[in-house]
């Protein structure tokens, strides 16, 4: 090792003057020169404990990538390790690692494969794999790992426990490395399988929660201005579909439905020949051009739930912009290429499937469109995270989501620490995050017909619109109904692209004072209009009350008709059309009621 290699490892020398020119920016951002705040801190306790153990738990964006090699460069300086070994979810970040490594002073091998041995090349301090290499030669690994000292990091150490295979090779590889640091920015799983190398607390209902050694949350992180603040632009909308049984079903995003058909209307949502993805990929190119009026070079990024959806969207953004679309479909090497070529570029969009939502880092991305049917706390998370990196303070990012009340939810709680929490003895098998747990908890006399939950529901889907909902910003919903290209939604779709967190709040309340105005305006005006329809954003009225007053309404129809409450119920069915009352949406046991109240009408 050469004396400007040990420069750079030395805790508090910088290492900016040794970065090769083509990464004059990285110094200023702390990749290899000046660390945050937080990441002192963190090295500060590691250095002081020295723990063969460390899980590290930071926000997407905040910098694990340069606390992890700034820590390995220290340890190799000091000759407590010789070797470094990083873990990494994707075949991307295994190029995203070795660069950032490179500027650290460490050269690591991301080309390393298992058909190499434990021969990597006498000029690399280490190498770089997936969880998945490891999986397939866990005892390869193991012996590579015993070479020498070795230093392991494992990125996004979670995805050590989504196979219990997995768990056991990463076991079995890394159980006799000197070092484990384990970093994540999603400390949690939606399962109860234990990570590998991760403590966990007894609590006292018998479960049990992991433990990080430091954590720097969204919220602080947001404080320190390292990350953008986010706002969610929440679309809802009226969605038509119809069963395997020839069904016809009728659901608006955001009522109290049960899930599994909450569930059917969020992908016919999703569906890309329909009206709802149109409109909503619309409004965020909009609000992209926005944007790009103070960020030229912002970019946004839509997450689809498969292939053929992706291609799909890509197409539809295509006509709307006349530009090309970067389209990442599979974690490959020319994957990597297509994000590398986008990241560094100025092209509007790019359309991924879901393994595009962690770890990539491309600090454009600005606008987000959620076009997933993933609702899980980690996904989401991680999903997000690819839009909260800031290059510079005052930047503000979008993400557009479908008006499910899952992922209100979580958008609601962005800020909220979690933890990973393994279920005692006598629990459910399966670990409901809380929300989920509250909607089963809602939904459990209101369950649908049995045929709903014991096969897999197929359906087709025949028409969706769309309408801007609201906006969520820090845990607070500003704004209401507004039509697709109307005063209001432009409105919010206009907002400057950079503000202080504390500015967005204070423009979101503005914004909804003025729709208030109008809408007081019109009503005004509309005064003595005939009697009209209720607005589908006014529909707030859960399942089971809905359910309630139809079974009402029928009692009391049955005693001025004469007529028996079943045949009233196959009457309703005929006219109104829609499956039986235990499996008819929010919508559709609207429409009965309707005609119930005509008809009682004297």
């Amino acid at each position: 090792m050469t004396d400007s290699d040990q420069a750079l490892h030395l805790p508090g020398t910088s290492a900016a003057e040794h970065l090769p020119p083509a990464y004059p920016e990285r110094a200023a951002h702390g990749t290899a020169g000046t660390l945050r705040a937080w990441q002192e801190e963190a090295i500060r306790l590691y250095l002081e404990e020295e723990p063969r153990d460390f899980l590290a738990s930071a926000t997407p964006g905040a910098g694990k990538t340069t606390f992890a090699l700034r820590l390995a460069a220290i340890l190799r300086a000091n000759h407590t390790v010789q070797q470094i070994v990083v873990v990494a979810p994707t075949e991307h970040l295994k190029t995203q690692w070795a660069d950032a490594a490179f500027r650290a002073g460490i050269r690591l091998n991301p080309s390393y494969s298992n058909n190499d041995g434990l021969g990597y090349g006498r000029h690399y301090h280490g190498v770089v794999v997936t969880y998945a290499q490891v999986a397939m030669k866990p005892v390869q690994h193991r012996l590579l790992t015993e070479h020498s000292d070795t230093m392991v990091i494992l990125d996004e150490i979670h995805h050590g426990g989504d196979a219990l295979s997995w768990g056991d090779a990463i076991r079995e590889a890394y159980g006799s490395a000197k070092r484990r640091l384990s970093l994540t920015g999603t400390p949690f799983r939606s399962d109860d399988a234990p990570i590998p190398f991760v403590q966990y607390a007894p609590q006292g209902d018998g479960s049990k929660v992991s433990l990080t050694d430091y954590d720097y949350g969204y919220g602080r992180a947001l404080a320190d201005g390292i990350v953008r603040p986010v706002i969610f632009m929440v679309y809802a909308g009226a969605m038509r579909w119809q069963t395997s049984a020839g069904e016809e079903m009728e659901a608006r995003l955001g009522e109290g439905n049960t899930k599994d058909i909450t569930s059917q209307a969020w992908r016919t949502a999703l569906d890309p020949a329909g009206d709802w993805i149109s409109k909503v990929l619309e409004a965020a190119n909009r609000r992209l051009t926005e944007v790009r009026l103070q960020i030229p070079d912002a970019g946004g990024l839509v997450i689809a739930t498969d292939h053929a959806s992706a291609k799909a969207y890509a197409q539809l953004l295509h006509q709307m912009t006349g530009e090309e679309v970067a389209l990442i479909l599979s974690d490959d090497s020319g994957a990597s290429e297509r994000i590398d070529s986008y990241s560094q570029g100025d092209s509007r969009w790019m359309v991924a499937v879901r393994m595009v939502s962690e770890g990539v880092d491309v600090p454009r991305l600005a606008v987000g469109v959620y076009a997933t049917s993933s609702s899980t706390p980690l996904f989401f998370a991680q999903a997000i995270g690819r839009f909260v990196r800031s290059r510079r303070r005052g930047e503000v990012a979008s993400v557009f989501i479908p008006n499910v009340p899952a992922l209100m939810q979580l958008a609601a709680e962005l800020e909220k620490e979690r933890n990973h929490v393994l279920e005692g003895p006598g629990s459910a098998e399966e670990m409901w995050d809380a929300e989920a747990a509250l909607m089963a908890e809602a939904e459990r006399e209101d369950r649908a017909s049995s045929e709903l939950e014991e096969q897999e529901f197929k359906y087709q889907a025949l028409a969706s619109d769309a309408h801007f909902d609201r906006a969520v910003f820090n845990g607070d919903e500003f704004g209401g109904y507004a039509e697709v290209e109307s005063e209001e939604e432009l409105d919010f779709l206009g907002l400057p692209g950079v503000l202080e967190p504390q500015e967005v709040q204070v423009l979101l309340q503005q914004r909804q004072a003025r729709q208030a105005r109008r809408s007081a305006t019109k009503q005004g005006l509309l005064e003595h209009a005939p009697d009209r329809a209720e607005e589908p954003g006014a529909l707030h009225r859960t399942l089971g009350e809905q359910r309630k007053l139809l079974s009402s309404l029928v009692g009391m129809y049955a005693k001025v008709s004469g007529e028996p409450h079943k045949d009233i119920h196959t009457e309703l069915r005929r006219v109104c059309g829609g499956p039986a009352v235990a499996q008819a949406s929010v919508t559709q046991l609207q429409k009965r009621i309707e005609l119930l109240r005509r008809r009682l009408r004297p």
